[in-house]
């Protein structure tokens, strides 16, 4: 016989031999079976058990963006009045509820997953590569639980933002408040000093003009004359434009007229935290109708999967033992 034909020779062997292993290997689990079958049974109730006992997870999520116009709408119109052309424009004021709102709900993500019983509060994006809309999620043992406290939680930043940035508008309200009436009683004490000194030289004439003798007006254009000139108007015009000058209201300008009006406005201004929001929904937080855990399917199947693979190994290994033959 060649070398070809003891290859094929061997070849059959070995297959034939691989053959009997595998179908020796079946009848040994189908003898078995019952073994098997009492393992995977036995996997199929502890699932069961622990799908009773494990603490069920579940997802409530919302989806959040920046805050309409009207929601900020208070807020940007206080500080339009305050700061003028100056002021943020409402896209500003719309990105900086926002963008306070998303680092106080991130703190208060890290603060529960810190506790000695952590809960989980989720912000990722919901369009990747996009800083909104956000999503923000729950897991809780319960949906409605889950549903419940994701809205708190969302509710509470609100508030605190809210009031954080309507606390720091009533101070730059009250701060611009006392500057305008800083600045309002200054430019009404020099308008008293501009008449005190016009009364001055007023009577300051008059006594030169009795001095003089002079009781008549001896010019025609009285607005030529210079303060030290003024006697000649004589001391009956002087002694009258004095008395009404006395109760003339003091000289003041545009410009004092321009902050009263900015005060009023400013001093009517009033905070509405209640109609003010650091946000808007875009998916109000949801009520999951799928736990994520535990999965009831795949536990049980997976159970019998289980089962299966501990019966076939504790028969062929009991098969293993009864057919062990020591070597002498």
């Amino acid at each position: 016989m060649n070398p070809d034909n003891n290859n094929m020779a061997n070849y059959h062997t070995d297959s034939n031999q691989e053959s009997i292993d595998l179908i020796d290997l079946i009848i040994q689990l189908w003898k078995g079976k019952v073994t098997i079958i009492a393992f995977a049974v036995l996997t199929i109730i502890l699932a069961v058990i622990y799908l009773f006992v494990a603490k069920e997870k579940w997802t409530s999520e919302a989806i959040i963006t920046l805050p309409d116009s009207g929601q900020v709408a208070n807020y940007n119109n206080a500080m339009g009045v305050l700061y003028g052309g100056s002021a943020p424009s409402n896209v500003e004021v719309q990105e900086r509820f926002f963008g306070r709102f998303n680092s106080a709900i991130s703190a208060l993500s890290e603060l529960l997953d810190n506790q000695d019983k952590p809960e989980k509060l989720t912000i990722e994006e919901s369009v990747k590569g996009q800083p909104v809309p956000l999503k923000v999620s729950y897991v809780s043992t319960s949906p409605a639980e889950a549903q419940k406290t994701l809205t708190t939680y969302i509710q509470q930043i609100n508030k605190r933002v809210v009031n954080e940035l309507d606390d720091d508008l009533k101070t730059s309200i009250n701060s611009k408040v006392e500057d305008l009436n800083v600045d309002l009683a200054t430019k009404e004490k020099i308008a008293q000093e501009k008449k005190d000194k016009r009364l001055e030289i007023l009577n300051q004439a008059l006594i030169v003009a009795e001095q003089s003798n002079i009781k008549n007006t001896l010019v025609q254009q009285a607005e030529t004359l210079s303060e030290d000139t003024l006697f000649v108007l004589g001391s009956d015009a002087l002694s009258a434009t004095i008395k009404n000058e006395a109760t003339r209201p003091l000289p003041l300008d545009d410009s004092y007229f321009d902050a009263r009006q900015s005060l009023l406005a400013i001093s009517a201004l009033k905070s509405k935290p209640d109609t003010t929001y650091a946000f808007r929904y875009v998916m109000k937080p949801s009520l999951p109708i799928r736990r994520d855990s535990p999965k009831k399917g795949l536990t049980l199947v997976l159970g019998a999967l289980i089962g299966l693979i501990i019966g076939s190994g504790v028969v062929l290994g009991r098969n293993a033992l009864r057919n062990y033959k020591p070597v002498v």
